[in-house]
């Protein structure tokens, strides 16, 4: 079999970013989820002191983001005793701390801290940043890369302190012509690209792998059983097909 190769992981940039844009208007479900979610924060609803209206909003973002919400009631109960509309189009950013701390009962509270970026973005995409655990992996993996901006990891889950990050990184890598909106399609797919904990082997189910490059599988290799292992397969190198390694069993996938 062909030497592998290490898919090295690329420096932010305009061309990085922009194919990443690129990427992004290609995935028909996002695309269409949101402008769903445009007409629904910005027409349809557009105030935040109904809860019918709310709880509709916290559902549909619970939904298309998979936000772990597990009790939507609460959260727009929650957010409708904020009075969060005059905050909102200030662009207060104390507002993501308000909204995401929730008594969920008499004795438990919890931080919905990604949701509450995620609701107020969705109001105010040019004020308000959204932070997922994709984009956290990404500003991190380039604090230690090139100190591109100076704070802590756990900083990153204080608001004012992420939107300064996200300020610094942008102006560390020129990408300043770019939006926020921009920005987080961009980091978000590129976290899910290379920093995604999720993809498991399925041999030995270790997380621990890494991204790999090798040609498509050639003819002679095609004509094979198909039942024949990744592993097994011969690859061409005049096509490039990124797979993943397994560090753990080196099984290949």
């Amino acid at each position: 079999m062909d030497e592998i190769k290490k898919i090295p992981i690329p420096t932010p940039g305009e061309k990085e970013l922009q194919k990443y844009l690129n990427t992004w208007e290609s995935l028909e479900n996002y695309v269409a989820q949101e402008k769903a979610l445009n007409n629904l924060f910005f027409k349809v609803y557009p105030n935040n002191t109904n809860i019918h209206e709310v709880l509709i909003k916290v559902s549909t973002l619970n939904d298309f983001y998979s936000t772990n919400i597990f009790s939507p009631y609460i959260i727009a109960k929650h957010i409708i005793t904020l009075n969060i509309d005059k905050k909102l189009k200030e662009g207060d950013i104390s507002l993501v701390e308000d909204i995401a701390n929730v008594s969920m009962s008499k004795d438990k509270k919890i931080y919905f801290y990604s949701f509450a970026t995620k609701y107020c973005s969705h109001h105010q995409p040019s004020r308000y940043p959204i932070y997922d655990s994709f984009v956290d992996e990404v500003l991190w993996h380039y604090k230690k890369e090139n100190n591109y901006s100076t704070f802590k990891r756990k900083d990153l889950k204080n608001y004012n302190i992420f939107n300064k990050t996200l300020k610094d990184f942008k102006d560390f890598y020129n990408l300043n012509n770019y939006s926020l909106k921009e920005i987080d399609k961009y980091l978000w797919q590129f976290g899910k690209d290379y920093f995604n904990k999720n993809i498991k082997c399925p041999v030995c189910s270790s997380s621990k792998r890494e991204k790999i490059i090798y040609g498509m599988p050639t003819e002679e290799s095609l004509k094979q059983d198909q039942t024949t292992p990744l592993h097994q397969v011969n690859f061409n190198q005049d096509s490039k097909h990124p797979i993943y390694h397994c560090q753990n069993c080196g099984y290949k996938w």
